[in-house]
């Protein structure tokens, strides 16, 4: 019965540090979900022209910092094992829902 009270005490002090994170991180969320529809949209494309190299296990990472409260820049890594193969960076404009590639 000590295990169920004290379960329960830990998990309502920590709701609300999970609350507010959430709502800190909100603009690098819905930054991080247009990039990826959008990255995953031209990947399809990019994958028909690609027939002499095939790699399978290319894996993206993406990184997002906040600028203000309605833009962030996100930046695609993709990866094969420990070698980089490309980078994009991103400005997102969330109010607007715009995602703008930016030329290196």
């Amino acid at each position: 019965m000590k295990k169920l009270i004290t379960i329960l005490i830990f998990q309502v002090m920590l709701l609300p540090f999970g609350v507010n994170a959430n709502e800190n991180f909100s603009v690098e969320i819905e930054a991080l979900t247009l990039v990826m529809e959008r990255y995953d949209k031209d990947k399809d494309i990019d994958v028909e022209a690609e027939t002499e190299l095939k790699l399978d296990n290319k894996k993206p990472s993406y990184m997002a910092l906040k600028q203000d409260e309605c833009n962030a820049t996100v930046k695609v890594t993709e990866k094969t094992g420990l070698e980089i193969v490309g980078s994009e960076s991103f400005d997102v404009n969330v109010c607007k829902k715009e995602v703008i590639k930016v030329i290196n």
